[in-house]
Order: structure tokens, then sequence, then C-alpha cells
């Protein structure tokens, strides 16, 4: 979608890190976060002006009550690509548009393609002809150098780099500080461990830890 004008209605769904995360630059950007969601009961709002309406049993109704319905993103992080993902296509398909948020300190090559949902964070670097699926999730001071592949949900964690010419299928998830070297693939919904160094090919649904990954 466009970029917002200025107090352009938005509603988070989750109301714990990810969310804080979102909500300290976003509003710099021109968006309004008006309300949160969450399927977790008594979740707290990080912000005492904006409320946790509910979960998915409430969306619906309170979504009818607006006379704008709002964008939305899916504040979801970890290993929950797949949850990430999901979440977003349903408020999708409630009417809700789905804008990218890219931090005003990341860099995101002008030849890079993101998808809807999309969220690059502070210091990240998103390189040249890299592609990126919906929902992905670069964290602060990642890395993903040229040509990248990143499905939808992927979440590459704070401080992890991919070399070139990476492909991680959907719903992965790298951790905090893991390498990937160029030309490897990275399995769909496997984990990678902080800190590993994934020399070879994973396959789907792995967790791989250590320098060289080992599957565990």
């Amino acid at each position: 979608m466009r970029a917002p004008t200025p107090n352009t209605p938005l509603i988070l769904w989750g109301a714990t890190g990810q969310a804080r995360v979102l909500g300290e630059f976003l509003p710099n950007l021109g968006w309004r976060i008006i309300a949160l969601f969450d399927n977790a009961p008594n979740r707290t709002s990080p912000w005492p002006a904006i409320p946790v309406v509910g979960g998915e049993d409430r969306f619906p109704g309170w979504l009818r009550e607006q006379e704008t319905v709002p964008a939305a993103l899916a504040a979801i992080g970890g290993d929950r690509g797949s949850d990430r993902l999901r979440l977003q296509r349903w408020m999708a398909s409630q009417g809700c548009p789905i804008p990218q948020a890219i931090h005003p300190a990341a860099y995101v090559a002008h030849n890079a393609s993101l998808g809807d949902g999309c969220q690059i964070l502070a210091g990240a670097v998103v390189g040249a002809d890299s592609q990126l699926g919906d929902a992905v999730l670069v964290n602060t001071s990642a890395s993903v150098d040229h040509e990248c592949v990143l499905g939808d949900g992927v979440h590459v964690g704070p401080g992890a780099v991919l070399c070139g010419l990476v492909r991680i299928h959907p719903g992965a998830f790298i951790g905090a500080g893991a390498v990937v070297l160029p030309r490897v693939t990275v399995g769909a919904d496997s984990i990678v461990g902080a800190g590993a160094v994934v020399t070879r090919d994973l396959p789907d649904n792995v967790v791989a830890c250590g320098n060289p990954a080992r599957i565990i």
C-alpha cells in the first residue's frame, strides 16, 4: 500500500515485544496505532492509551464499528512465522490493508522486492535484488545480502547474516547472530540456532546449531 498520510489508523496483532518495537517508530512514519489484538487472555497493553480489544472472536465485530477500516500488522516475532503469516492473511481477508514497516535507520536496496507486511528493523540491510515474501521479519542489525530469496513468514534474527544468494524457505527462523554462507538453502519451518554457522543446505522442519551447524 502507499505511504501513510499523517495519523493513518493502524492496528497491531500482538501486544508484547514486537509491538513495542513497531510502536517506537511507526508513529514517526505517519501511523496512528488505535488498538491491539491478542489471542492470549488477559494480555495488557504496553501503552495505557491504546487498548487490547481481544482476540479473533472480537475482531470482526470491532472492525464493523470503525468508520474507516484501519491498516494492520502482525506484531509477532520469534519462531512463530507461520502464526504471523496466518494472522496477517486473515486480517487482509477482513479488508485491512497490510503495509510494510521499514525503520528509518534500515537500508533496503532500490531493486529489492518486499512483500506485504515485511518488517525491516533498525540497522538492518536488505541487499541488491533480494526478494522477500509476505510477513518477513528482518530484525535489528540483521543483514540480507544480494540476491537472497526469503519465503513467506521468514524471521531473520538480530545480527544474523545471510550471505549472497541464500534461499530461506517459508516459515524458517534464523537465530540471533547466525551466519548462512553463500548459496546455501534453509528448508521450510526449520530453526537455525543463535550463533550457528550454516555451511550446507538444511532440509525442512529441522533444528540446527553449532559451527558448523548440525541437525539436532
